[in-house]
């Protein structure tokens, strides 16, 4: 059980760690493509690297935060208004299920049963109504853990592409074919985060 909580817990924060690497390998290889081709130093790839890796994952990171913060409270709202509906109103929320399931396909005493089933647990019910009402499906991620997954992600992968620059400070080899290994150490991040997302969704 233990194993399983800890594949949900990672393949919820997946998609923040996806966008934030992908994000910022393409966005530091953009940069250095930029300047490379300007003829500037590799001093100035590293400073407009590093500010960007600052800058862009922190402002990702708060976007993520926002938008999975109002998403969560959009979700709360309206499961507030379902258990309010459901305590107020029964019929019409028993109808609402039945009517739901009769478009799936239910008929007779499989419909009935199947009404009987959602309506007698209240939180079934809600969910019941969330997903096939409004189609809302909760995300239980915490909204500042996604924007610390998104910012480091980006941070981390994003600084594969600014790697070469670094190594480029301590061998001649690397300072003449600089910005060849970056476009290499830039197709391994890819590499990287598609490893990482096939290893959890097992493809």
């Amino acid at each position: 059980m233990a194993n399983t909580k800890s594949e949900v817990t990672i393949s919820s924060y997946l998609s923040d760690f996806v966008y934030g690497g992908i994000d910022g390998s393409v966005t530091t290889f953009a940069i250095v493509a930029g300047v490379t081709g300007a003829s500037l130093s590799p001093t100035i790839v590293l400073i407009l690297g590093f500010a960007n890796l600052f800058a862009d994952g922190f402002s990702m990171a708060v976007g993520n935060y926002l938008s999975t913060k109002s998403r969560k409270e959009y979700a709360d709202k309206v499961r507030k208004s379902e258990e309010h509906s459901i305590i107020n109103i029964p019929e019409e929320e028993t109808q609402e299920i039945r009517d739901i399931f009769a478009d799936k396909g239910f008929s007779g005493k499989q419909l009935d049963d199947a009404v009987d089933i959602i309506t007698s647990n209240q939180e079934v019910w809600i969910d019941t109504m969330m997903k096939d009402e409004f189609g809302i499906f909760e995300d239980h991620a915490s909204p500042l853990k996604s924007a610390l997954v998104t910012f480091v992600s980006f941070n981390l992968i994003g600084f594969i592409p600014l790697f070469a620059y670094v190594l480029s400070y301590f061998s001649e080899s690397f300072r003449t074919n600089t910005f060849a290994l970056s476009i290499i150490l830039t197709s391994i991040a890819f590499f990287i985060v598609g490893s990482v997302k096939g290893r959890i969704v097992g493809e």
